[in-house]
């Protein structure tokens, strides 16, 4: 269905009750993130009047100031760290590295800075209205913006898309107000590097950043309360990060769980019970609450529209064309529903905008890429193994691991994995997983033939470059037909109905 409502002929979004200037226009994008920023962008390539209303003083959302940009570059730095140290098995020592905080925080900021400055610039050269401040609905075709200062404007338009994002969960039981309490937005902050902390929730966040904080010197635990890190994440990809981290941190503590945290002289103590460890107390000097995001479709006015929340989790309910129950309303990312990743908001706000602008527009992706940025990296796309068997659907499995790659070899690293999901009959590919340095660059390829729909054999036959890691791909394909040049597979890989 391309039908979209007809424009307003008058604007009706309320009255200007604090008397600051009313604005009208044709498109309005509440939230400036990888989701509303690419949506303003495109509209207004388009020809379309748009307005980007955000709390910031430049676009770029949480995942720019407060997630994606500044957690990566941390991570290369930890990166680093790990190499050098690698390095010394190669005849390179570099020594203990010193480690200056201020510095790699300000280095850290930098990056921030430029980027989302960068977008400030892209938005005045689009000539679109960046309007700071918070936006609230106020009907159908309005919303009041209150600007830091406390001052508010009324802005009117034909459409608009939510792209409010995230925000971290919270546990009520574990509730402290305290510094040395941290979300992973206080932990991004980098304000001192704690002796010891505890990270509770092994999921991709708490990974990522106890990651950092373990190369840069503190001693890590890991509590996760389910039988293993990364939950849903396919266990032949877990493993290997699993084994890894086992070395770097100073415990995970699986089927775990942190009853009760108080605030002492000389830190946090924690109370935590499970199938190992437990019931007992200990003293961290900083905790990190890691538990997954909510989305943010709170306080946004939408009890003045027809838009529909799920009550459960709170994601705003949408059709394929990214629209609301409310036809002048669209939303986009995080806010209207899982995966909560930042190339997802990116993509519906072009099918968003698209249809908006009356064009033939539907959210119909075969696969999203999905990228823990641990080390080793975990990235997936498509069907995985637990979902096909969840599902009852037949697949054939190739395991390629790294001990037989030439590149991972030099690289110190054979401890990685490619992992192919076929559909018997047809040889389609359904699924590919990757763990190993580089998984999040090489996934491109994975997703680019799922989407297109290739079987095994267009894989197979492509060629790539030697030696590189995207061989493993290749060789996975090969190794489907028990034809691996550097790899004797026991057995041609073995059908797996999922369906008896």
């Amino acid at each position: 269905d391309s039908t979209i409502a007809a424009p307003r002929t008058q604007a009706n979004g309320g009255s200007n009750s604090a008397g600051g200037e009313a604005g009208a226009t044709r498109l309005a994008v509440i939230g400036a993130g990888p989701g509303g920023y690419p949506a303003a962008f495109l509209a207004a390539d388009m020809g379309m009047d748009v307005t980007l209303i955000d709390p910031e003083p430049n676009p770029g959302g949480v995942c720019l100031y407060r997630g994606c940009i500044p957690s990566k570059a941390l991570l290369h730095a930890a990166n680093v760290v790990h190499e050098a140290a690698a390095a010394a098995e190669w005849g390179l020592d570099f020594g203990t590295p010193k480690i200056d905080v201020n510095r790699l925080r300000a280095w850290k900021d930098e990056v921030v800075r430029k980027l989302t400055g960068g977008l400030g610039m892209l938005t005045k050269q689009r000539k679109v209205r960046y309007v700071q401040g918070t936006a609230v609905l106020t009907g159908p075709h309005g919303a009041l913006v209150r600007d830091a200062d406390g001052s508010e404007q009324q802005i009117d338009f034909d459409y608009a898309i939510i792209a409010t994002g995230s925000r971290p969960s919270t546990v009520p039981s574990l509730a402290l107000d305290s510094p040395r309490v941290m979300d992973s937005t206080s932990a991004l902050e980098l304000e001192s590097l704690p002796e010891t902390l505890l990270v509770i929730g092994g999921g991709y966040i708490g990974l990522e950043l106890g990651s950092v904080y373990s190369a840069l010197g503190a001693r890590v635990t890991v509590v996760e309360m389910t039988a293993g890190l990364l939950p849903g994440v396919d266990r032949d990809l877990v493993l290997p990060l699993q084994r890894r981290l086992e070395e770097q941190f100073e415990e995970i503590l699986l089927e775990t769980k942190v009853q009760s945290i108080a605030e002492v002289e000389d830190g946090v103590r924690v109370s935590i019970a499970g199938a190992v460890a437990g019931p007992e107390e200990r003293t961290f000097e900083r905790v990190l609450i890691a538990v997954g995001r909510r989305p943010n479709s709170a306080d946004l006015g939408l009890e003045h529209t027809g838009v529909r929340v799920e009550p459960r989790q709170g994601f705003i309910e949408t059709d394929v064309q990214r629209r609301t129950a409310e036809p002048s309303i669209f939303a986009i990312g995080d806010v209207a529903g899982e995966p909560m990743l930042a190339h997802k908001a990116t993509h519906e706000a072009r099918v968003a905008v698209e249809a908006i602008a009356g064009q033939p527009a539907a959210w119909d992706p075969r696969a999203i890429p999905a990228v823990v940025f641990t080390d080793p990296e975990i990235a997936w796309a498509g069907m995985t193994e637990d979902q096909a068997l969840d599902q009852r659907v037949e697949v054939q499995i190739s395991r390629f691991p790294w001990a037989a790659s030439g590149r991972a070899t030099t690289l110190g690293r054979s401890d990685g994995l490619t992992k192919l999901l076929v559909e018997p009959h047809t040889q389609r590919v359904l699924g590919i997983g990757i763990v190993g340095p580089g998984a999040g660059e090489l996934i491109a390829e994975a997703t680019l033939a799922i989407e297109l729909g290739a079987v095994v054999d267009d894989l197979r036959f492509t060629i790539h470059p030697h030696p590189t890691l995207t061989e493993t791909i290749m060789e996975s394909a090969e190794l489907f037909f028990g034809q691996s040049p550097h790899y004797i597979a026991r057995d041609r890989a073995k059908t797996r109905d999922r369906g008896r």
